[in-house]
């Protein structure tokens, strides 16, 4: 039998978890500043990115030593820029618990062919810092997105550590206290947290990793749009706003839009605030209700940003299906948008709860996900 459905639905459905919802006050007119037809090398162009490099800066606490650049391709395109530019100096740990962080495993050890010492873990789960030798260059997400699963602290990572660290922080930064001094190669995209669009990475990079840039020639030939450095010397151009290729100075705006409202608020502490209250709602649902789980098993590791649910119910005869049939209905009545479980991760849900989700939608949410639940339920 159908049960009635709730009345009020989330006044922004959109939980995708990338591109993921833009600021509350989003609105076209406040792109109207963007310089549209111009040079990314005029001035106006040049202003606009070291502006964002600059508040980027300032939000996230990021070092005055450290580089800050912004780069193509996503988060995906700075990742494989540090990979290229910086590994094969020495033994390499790759370390994996969710589809991200395996696909850089395959880029290092099928692509690369770098000697690498692989550490993975379930979904669900996270690798042991403990047990990871930070004397090698090592390679990990901070947050999972497709597992949600997060680094808890950088506290295992030694300070006096010989190797570098890259950090893969694309749904942590701007939701997560980064410890950059244990961080010396950090990237992520606008597309995140922010709310950003995508197709615009950014690489944040430490004294540390600038030095093994000057000092080290990898063996295999470099894409151009890769190369961060010219006769032996960091190309500091970059790190100023003169990008290796064409920006969009319409995503630029938008980004500086994000920040503007960012800083507004309250900065970092209030972004982690709104991303931590609204991931909570989904915690405490889960915690009512015994046929909905995080899959995240250690409540230390579990993810604020993308938060990834599992139904648990021993009637459901078919999980993916049953998962699909949940999000689909949510779609079908535009109470949840892209929430199904990322294709690679076990079936289930993914909400993401980012800064720039207002909690009173994912609190509406979860009426509308324990409605279709029961439907689907019935449905079998």
């Amino acid at each position: 039998m159908a049960t009635k459905h709730p009345q009020s639905r989330p006044a922004n459905p959109r939980f995708s978890s990338g591109p993921c919802a833009k600021i509350p006050t989003f609105s076209l007119d406040l792109l109207a500043d963007a310089p549209l037809g111009r040079s990314h090398r005029a001035a106006v162009g040049k202003d606009k990115l070291k502006a964002a490099i600059e508040t980027t800066r300032e939000i996230l606490g990021i070092p005055e030593d450290y580089k800050i650049g912004i780069v193509p391709a996503s988060d995906t395109g700075a990742v494989e820029m540090a990979m290229w530019s910086l590994l094969g100096a020495r033994k390499a740990t790759m370390v994996a618990w969710e589809s991200f962080g395996a696909g850089w495993v395959t880029d290092v050890v099928k692509q690369l062919k770098i000697d690498a010492e692989v550490k993975t873990a379930d979904y669900g789960q996270i690798v042991d810092f403990a047990e990871i030798d930070f004397d090698t260059d090592v390679v990990f997400t901070w947050n999972g997105t497709t597992s949600g699963v997060r680094v808890p602290n950088g506290d295992k990572i030694p300070a006096d550590r010989d190797g570098l660290t890259i950090c893969d922080a694309t749904s942590a930064a701007f939701a997560m206290d980064l410890p950059w001094d244990k961080l010396d190669v950090t990237t992520f995209s606008w597309q995140k947290v922010m709310g950003g669009e995508a197709a615009h990475g950014m690489i944040v990079l430490s004294p540390r990793a600038v030095e093994r840039l000057e000092t080290y020639t990898p063996a295999w030939p470099m894409p151009k749009i890769f190369r961060m450095t010219k006769g032996g010397k960091l190309i500091d151009g970059i790190f100023k706003g003169e990008t290796i290729n064409t920006p969009s100075m319409l995503a630029v705006e938008d980004y500086l839009v994000a920040l503007e409202w960012a800083q507004k608020i309250g900065g970092l502490p209030k972004l982690i605030e709104r991303s931590t209250t609204n991931a909570k709602v989904l915690w405490d649902f889960c915690d009512r209700n015994d046929w909905i789980a995080n899959l995240a098993e250690d409540e230390t590791t579990r993810s604020n940003t993308s938060v990834c649910l599992k139904f648990t119910d021993d009637r459901i005869k078919d999980g993916a299906a049953f998962a699909k049939a949940v999000a689909k209905k949510l779609e079908d009545y535009n109470a949840a948008y892209d929430i199904g479980a990322y294709r690679d991760a076990p079936a289930g849900l993914r909400v993401w709860c980012g800064a720039t989700v207002e909690s009173s939608d994912i609190e509406a949410l979860t009426l509308w996900l324990k409605w279709a639940f029961e439907e689907c339920i019935n449905a079998q």
